[in-house]
């Protein structure tokens, strides 16, 4: 399944949720870095005007209104691809939604709605890109998240969503493998990231919907994003916070169990402490766009050190190395300094050692 990736700067790019968060960051950057962008969503008025300022600045873009649930509409994505850029090389399936509350809480129409988003979403962009990135070769990148691999309490529908999208990705890159199809699949998986994600979800817990730290900011993944469209991998996982749920759960699944049952982890997803103003709910009508980052005050981490180390190993081996050296020879310096104050002192017991004797020596035989 050997084929040719072209470069970023020569590549066309279509993004699904691209009105906000993850995928409007995705959207810039790959523009500022060469390439011709699709933005696809369900807010028209957002991803126009996204178009018109990536335009401004010189780049290439077209804005494709689609709700990801209905495949018509995701099809006439591909189609208006091909009719302005003759076809596309990356095919980035981003859009999703989420809900907030205890399972039992939340009403089944509202987890087929999240289901048709996140999941069928995912579905039928795989199958429209696929189909014209098999003819012509490319890569596929689908968003899971790192609740993909361990399912968490109050976000437990969109974790089966994620968890749905991770068993589709993975079955269905074994089936282009066997039949040597030249499309590369990766799927990547944030942790928990700085945009408008929980404005957007719709909420039935007894509180304000939260995000647990360390929050990323939505560049983080979209760096991931662009450096799959180049160098594919199976998958990303996006900050070490979300790695290490992933380690836990594999580890100690019931320790891990017993640590989500803790009120501080509840409270960490809901709570008070800050003021939000009423907003569309995001899982029937889109949300507020051309935002990406959310409004909560809370620190976030800019970059990540772990993300950035597992997509440049070979870099990050070198940069290793390199500190290794220096500190060997930071180490090695003490030691030198160490054996001159030794030399030192036994130059001067030496030295006093003669003056006693010269001193007796007088005494002794002095006229």
């Amino acid at each position: 399944m050997r084929f040719r990736i072209k470069p970023l700067s020569e590549q066309v790019i279509v993004i699904t949720g691209a009105s906000s968060g993850i995928g409007l960051a995705t959207a810039r950057m790959a523009a500022r870095r060469g390439a011709a962008v699709v933005l696809a969503a369900r807010n028209r008025d957002a991803i126009e005007q996204a178009a018109r300022e990536i335009r401004h600045h010189g780049g290439s873009a077209l804005a494709v209104r689609c709700d990801v649930a209905e495949e018509d509409q995701v099809r006439d994505v591909a189609e208006a691809a091909r009719n302005a850029f003759g076809g596309f090389d990356t095919w980035v399936n981003n859009a999703g939604v989420s809900i907030f509350g205890k399972i039992m809480d939340v009403p089944v129409d509202e987890m087929r709605k999240l289901f048709e988003t996140n999941f069928w979403g995912v579905v039928n962009g795989s199958m429209v890109a696929v189909d014209h990135l098999g003819r012509r070769g490319g890569v596929l990148i689908n968003m899971g998240s790192v609740l993909s691999e361990r399912a968490v309490p109050i976000q437990g529908v969109y974790s089966a969503s994620k968890f749905a999208v991770r068993a589709f990705t993975d079955a269905l890159r074994m089936e282009l493998e066997h039949d040597r199809l030249p499309v590369a699949v990766t799927l990547v998986k944030p942790s928990s990231i700085d945009t408008p994600f929980r404005e957007h979800a719709t909420n039935h817990a007894d509180g304000i919907p939260n995000l647990p730290p360390p929050v990323y900011a939505p560049e983080t993944v979209a760096r991931a994003v662009l450096h799959a469209a180049e160098h594919p991998r199976r998958d990303i996982t996006v900050g070490f916070g979300g790695k290490m749920i992933d380690w836990m759960g594999a580890a100690f699944p019931r320790m891990t169990d017993r640590l989500m049952e803790r009120r501080a982890v509840w409270d960490q997803q809901i709570n008070g402490n800050f003021e939000t103003a009423e907003r569309p709910d995001g899982l029937w009508e889109h949300g507020e766009g051309l935002r990406e980052r959310g409004d909560a005050p809370r620190m976030v981490m800019e970059h990540s050190v772990f993300t950035q180390a597992r997509l440049h190993p070979m870099m990050t081996g070198l940069l290793a190395v390199g500190a290794g050296a220096a500190a060997a020879f930071a180490l090695r310096r003490p030691d030198r300094g160490a054996d001159r104050i030794e030399e030192d002192r036994s130059r001067d017991v030496d030295t006093s050692w003669d003056k006693r004797r010269a001193a007796v020596g007088r005494t002794a035989y002095a006229p």
